[in-house]
């Protein structure tokens, strides 16, 4: 049994104050007022950051190092940082890489902690929108490619970035309706294009504005189609890099509960097509085309609080609930409430995690 006392927590966007929290065979069993203490609360209680988008973590970048030894490293490190829940995600590639990454994956599964399965981002994109992505790995999906993929996957596979305008229709309906989530990106999509896709089926969007047609008030592209929709989602980048601070602001006022986190994080690597050197506070290419960013989830959370004028209830869900909703693991991630799974973070008053519960086990940070 695990007990935190005298915190804070949302329940149905309400902040409950001074309670207790126990924890009991990795699941919250018990929330009471507290009784031991008088003094107001400063810690706040959330759910554990899901992260749809990560490419590398502890110094690991997955596709350069595709073995079980470096996903636990990005698995301990990740949780170290908050992130409960991740997708390990590949850049275009040869197959022998995407397939070495399956296979470890696969090989991980029975030991994973908090990785969820893999995020292919790539090959089947448009090459106008390619961004740090290597040009002679990208090619149009058939049916049969996607077919065997799925099947050597065995269900390591669950999200899948796209450039739809230039896959046929039942490559799309195939991955749909086995259950993995396919996302608009590195497109170079009409506006039209773009709502044919989401239409289809295509649930979410790929790290919003960046590799896609802007916004223009003549040919409104992919964005305007996002915002447009009724149920298209999008992930974005809060870096101010990728995207700038006022982008975000106006970006999630539109967008609300069908806007989302990831940090699309690389690590240094000097080996292998993805050469990432950080400068500054970003990642690029050895020809210095931005690639992936340097951040957290907790550094995107902040950002979004301090330079976004986003709540920091509506910041917390697009790192927890949303993505988790997304992926169909909304009964495990993004709550915390009686009966769920206690992944969990403990926040000073500056948001700074003290603590990481995972499955109810106390983490050491």
């Amino acid at each position: 049994m695990l007990k935190i006392e005298n915190i804070n927590f949302y329940q149905d966007d309400i902040l409950i104050e001074n309670h207790d929290l126990t924890i009991e065979d990795g699941i919250i069993t018990s929330a009471q007022p507290s009784i031991k203490s008088n003094k107001k609360a400063e810690r706040l209680v959330v759910p554990g950051f899901i992260d749809l988008q990560i490419y590398g973590a502890g110094g690991k970048l997955f596709s350069a190092e595709p073995t079980v030894e470096s996903l636990s490293i990005i698995e301990d490190d990740l949780l170290k940082k908050g992130t409960t829940g991740f997708l390990a995600c590949i850049a275009t590639n040869t197959p022998q890489v995407f397939n070495e990454c399956i296979k470890t994956a696969k090989e991980h599964r029975p030991y994973a902690k908090n990785c969820l399965g893999l995020h292919l981002e790539g090959p089947f994109l448009n090459p106008k929108r390619l961004g740090a992505h290597v040009p002679e790995f990208v090619r149009k999906a058939s049916l049969d490619e996607i077919k065997a993929l799925l099947d050597f996957g065995d269900g390591v596979i669950k999200m899948m970035t796209i450039a739809p305008e230039l896959q046929d229709d039942d490559v799309i309906q195939y991955l749909l309706d086995h259950n993995v989530v396919v996302s608009l990106g590195h497109s170079n999509a009409t506006f039209d294009e773009a709502i044919s896709a989401y239409n289809k089926g295509i649930q979410t969007t790929t790290h919003l504005f960046n590799a896609m047609n802007p916004i223009h008030h003549r040919e409104p592209g992919i964005p305007t189609a996002v915002f447009n929709h009724n149920k298209a989602m999008a992930s974005i980048i809060v870096d101010n890099r990728h995207v700038s601070f006022d982008v975000v602001k106006f970006s999630q006022k539109l967008l609300k509960e069908r806007i989302f986190l990831i940090t699309d994080a690389v690590t240094e690597c000097s080996t292998g097509p993805y050469q990432h050197k950080l400068v500054g506070d970003k990642y690029v290419m050895p020809d210095g085309t931005l690639s992936g960013s340097s951040l957290t989830m907790l550094m995107a959370v902040k950002n979004c609080v301090e330079h976004c004028n986003i709540s920091l209830i509506d910041a917390l869900k697009m790192a927890t609930e949303y993505p988790a909703k997304l992926i169909g693991k909304d009964k495990i991630f993004g709550k915390v409430a009686l009966g769920t799974q206690a992944n969990l973070l403990v926040l000073d008053d500056k948001l700074n995690i003290t603590d990481t519960i995972f499955k109810g086990d106390l983490i050491s940070n």
